[in-house]
């Protein structure tokens, strides 16, 4: 499998994945759509959007000086136990390393608790707490953070 960094022209795609994707895991919780086009959009000013070839598969990397940060990790509901998720985190990892950043940081909402444990096998310590902010929810909620040494 290939991963390579989305163009801006693939946000509605994205999008499409990465609603899919989310929906069933947070629907307790989230008032709608994981994210919008604009939303999107605006992250590819930020950092990148690295995708599987099929466009399958999606996480958003964000280089922050000497730090990296992953996000909005998605996989189609139908390719999802086939290790793209983890092919995507590598990648990820990897292109921070290759920006020289030295830690990877997620933010992982305290409601997913199925999450901690998967990034720990991946290497990932929580290393605190922030406020949630972002699409509205039906409880209250905050992100767990965790970070790995590259």
């Amino acid at each position: 499998m290939t991963v390579r960094r989305a163009e801006r022209a693939e946000a509605p795609e994205l999008m499409r994945v990465i609603n899919a994707a989310f929906k069933p895991a947070e629907s307790f919780f989230v008032d709608g759509d994981r994210i919008d086009l604009e939303n999107v959009r605006g992250h590819f000013d930020t950092g990148v959007f690295l995708v599987t070839e099929d466009l399958g598969g999606v996480v958003y990397v964000e280089p922050r000086g000497d730090r990296a940060y992953f996000g909005l990790l998605s996989v189609d509901p139908a390719r999802q136990g086939n290790g793209v998720g983890k092919k995507l985190i590598a990648a990820a990892e990897d292109y921070a390393r290759g920006l020289g950043c030295g830690v990877m940081d997620i933010h992982v909402v305290n409601l997913r608790t199925e999450l901690p444990p998967f990034y720990r096998g991946l290497g990932y310590e929580v290393t605190g707490t922030e406020e949630f902010h972002g699409e509205p929810v039906k409880m209250a909620c905050h992100f767990v953070v965790m970070s790995k040494r590259l």
